[in-house]
């Protein structure tokens, strides 16, 4: 048991998060045959089985599930430590690891990469793209610092801070440019293009609607915003994007953009972290630094 290291831990937390040896470590930056070596040089120095392995899937033992909390404890003091560290530095310096939601990364990622390049010269940016219940996820687990999501969240443990507020606009074929723009209760009836489940902007547009999670079957989803744009376009049905996407998303699109009758959509677009994250001062001064500079240019 005196052998075990950190490293042994980080490997089988990643191991544990994937339920895959590939994609675990690819996540640890080493081969699969390397993790799966660690992984049962691990076992052997607790004395049982931490994974059962099969064919199909791996599944952990009911020993690895209490193993691999504890493991997850240990892992966020250690990151912790090094965060308390770092705190001491102004400006911060180091890692930071950040996750950002998909309606939001393509249009707000590179101004805010260039504007922390510029006012935090040694940080190493680490950005991740996920919905927000996997951001959350990573928050809460330690794999990540801080997170740009729609607000708000209502996580007790995690602070928030607002970054911006966006409306929400109509995208419509080019030729339905000169009607009338529709209200919420219009909007219903017509054929209004969604994002998949899992996405917040999602249950953002079917809130404005007054419509329930459950829609019709028949409703047409999309991948991604630009995916829902491109079948506007092709006159499948309408959709609603954030006002920060309208000039990636348009541009190759034949497509019109109306603003809704008052009162409007709109979203809250802030950070999150941990409230116990020794970093949450920095943190406090890069999402003002994002207001001041990213976000008055």
């Amino acid at each position: 048991m005196m052998d075990i290291t950190i490293k042994h831990l980080r490997y089988f937390e990643a191991l544990a998060r994937h339920h895959h040896f590939g994609r675990a470590a690819d996540d640890c930056g080493i081969s699969q045959p390397a993790l799966s070596i660690q992984i049962k040089a691990l076992e052997d120095m607790v004395g049982t089985p931490l994974v059962e392995r099969s064919a199909k899937q791996l599944r952990l033992t009911g020993f690895g599930e209490t193993f691999v909390a504890r493991a997850r404890e240990i892992l966020q003091s250690m990151d912790e430590l090094g965060d308390l560290a770092r705190a001491s530095h102004s400006p911060l310096i180091g890692r930071l690891r950040f996750g950002i939601i998909p309606t939001v990364a393509p249009y707000f990622l590179p101004r805010f990469i260039k504007c922390l390049s510029q006012d935090y010269a040694g940080l190493d940016l680490r950005p991740r793209e996920a919905v927000t219940q996997k951001l959350i996820e990573g928050l809460l687990g330690g794999q990540l610092d801080t997170a740009i999501v729609a607000l708000p969240i209502s996580e007790p443990t995690l602070h928030e801070e607002v970054l911006l507020d966006e409306e929400f606009v109509l995208v419509r074929p080019n030729e339905d440019q000169d009607k009338p723009v529709p209200n919420s209760q219009l909007l219903r009836e017509m054929r209004l293009l969604l994002l998949e489940e899992g996405h917040c902007f999602r249950d953002q547009a079917l809130s404005y609607c007054s419509m329930p999670s459950a829609v019709p079957r028949d409703l047409m989803e999309g991948s991604s915003l630009s995916t829902l744009v491109q079948m506007v376009s092709a006159g499948i049905g309408v959709t609603l994007i954030p006002d920060m996407a309208v000039p990636i998303e348009t541009r190759s699109a034949e497509v019109s953009i109306a603003r809704l009758p008052a009162p409007r959509p709109s979203r809250t677009i802030g950070m999150v972290w941990r409230k116990t994250n020794p970093l949450a001062g920095q943190l406090k001064q890069i999402a003002q630094t994002v207001r001041e500079t990213c976000l008055s240019a």
